[in-house]
């Protein structure tokens, strides 16, 4: 008797821990990351560049032509400006640039948990072209034991060099399509490198077999999504902007002094003759004519109202993706479990065929159906546990905080 093997199906995958270093190895190579984090640091360093008062202005005159006083000729003058923003202005513009910093890290936070999918979705999708290759292996040498089985059929004459024929053709359909599936996974390798940022592919250890977990009652909050605490931060920032704008929109207060050399008289003596002069000033500078401010405050406000609509719009789009995501995997659940159902099936047809081959009558066309159905069964459950673990990723990518 000849014995059968048909594998149901292996499904593999790398540990949580060698996922973790996927997603971690991304993070640290990937280029857009990096210079998301580089406009982090630019902002928090632009709280130090706000803080700071204007430049001190210095000046140094010196007269070719010498004016005339009582007191004598003036002959050079030296000043020393320095203006300052009303009392509370440096701090507002540091409060706005530390919003600012607030938003960069939202920003960048938004593209980790991206980036984290993406590796997750694309490491799934090799997942399962690896698994489909490995189907399709395990049905070119099932051919191969149906072939024999054909052949000695043939010398006893209980059937035709034709079935022959046909079970040769199938598989050579099936070695053109691993021919493909093997081009795809090389392209899905490519793509893998380029998110990791490497030049070589890292070895993918399938480890662990990889199984729908059982089903479980989940609830799922979105108010903690960081594309939606986003516009909390923004919100945020146009606060500290309207704040510093009322700031900006204060007197600003302006010291100098003038100190002018005078040189002395010589025709004529008398108790303040050649004094010099030292002279300080002090300035206001008062917006009276100035719209801009109140342009600003009115922008801040539509901007206020804007922040709302957008947060409602992309609730309502995460809301939609989350539906969409769960009742994609739960479609996968159940597509997996009626190719449960189905491959036991034809597991048992495929006894039947056995148990005709030993007594001596069987019909190699059905033997080509059972093997076409086997294959799709198994094609199937290798695409439901991928197409779950993928729309479960996504799932934890709206809901989970520590995704």
């Amino acid at each position: 008797m000849i014995a059968f093997h048909f594998s149901f199906f292996t499904f593999h995958s790398v540990t949580a821990q060698e996922l973790e270093a996927f997603y971690n190895q991304a993070l640290i190579n990937n280029p857009e990351i990096s210079s998301m984090q580089a406009n982090v640091e630019i902002a928090r360093e632009n709280i130090n560049e706000v803080g700071s008062i204007p430049d001190t202005e210095f000046g140094f005159g010196y007269f070719v032509s010498e004016p005339e006083t009582r007191t004598g000729a003036q002959k050079l003058r030296v000043s020393v400006r320095q203006n300052i923003p009303w009392f509370g202005t440096i701090q507002s513009r540091k409060d706005y640039a530390g919003a600012l910093v607030s938003l960069e890290e939202a920003d960048l936070e938004i593209a980790k948990r991206k980036l984290k999918l993406e590796v997750s979705e694309v490491y799934f999708d090799l997942y399962e072209m690896r698994e489909k290759l490995e189907v399709l292996q395990e049905n070119i040498e099932l051919l191969d034991l149906y072939r024999t089985m054909a052949l000695n059929s043939v010398e006893t004459g209980k059937a035709s060099a034709v079935e022959v024929l046909k079970l040769k053709m199938r598989q050579n359909d099936l070695l053109e399509q691993k021919k493909n599936l093997q081009l795809q996974i090389e392209a899905l390798k490519a793509r893998f490198n380029n998110i990791l940022n490497i030049d070589e592919m890292t070895l993918l250890n399938f480890e662990d077999t990889l199984m729908i977990p059982p089903e479980k009652s989940e609830n799922y909050d979105l108010s903690l999504h960081p594309e939606l605490l986003r516009f909390e931060d923004y919100a945020e920032s146009i606060l500290k902007n309207e704040e510093m704008n009322q700031q900006e929109s204060s007197p600003k207060l302006g010291f100098g002094l003038d100190y002018i050399s005078v040189q002395e008289r010589t025709d004529i003596n008398f108790s303040d003759n050649g004094k010099d002069i030292v002279m300080p000033m002090v300035s206001v500078q008062v917006p009276i004519f100035n719209k801009t401010y109140r342009s600003v405050s009115k922008q801040n406000e539509l901007k206020q109202d804007q922040i709302t609509s957008d947060r409602d719009a992309k609730l309502n789009d995460l809301e939609n993706r989350l539906e969409t995501a769960l009742y994609e995997r739960n479609s996968a659940r159940i597509r997996f479990n009626t190719q449960l159902d189905n491959l036991q099936q034809a597991s048992n047809a495929e006894e039947l065929l056995i148990k005709q081959y030993e007594t001596g009558t069987i019909d190699f066309e059905d033997v080509l159906d059972i093997q076409e159905i086997q294959l799709k069964i198994q094609i199937d459950l290798v695409e439901a546990v991928s197409a779950w673990y993928q729309k479960d990723a996504v799932v934890n990518y709206l809901t989970n905080n520590t995704f």
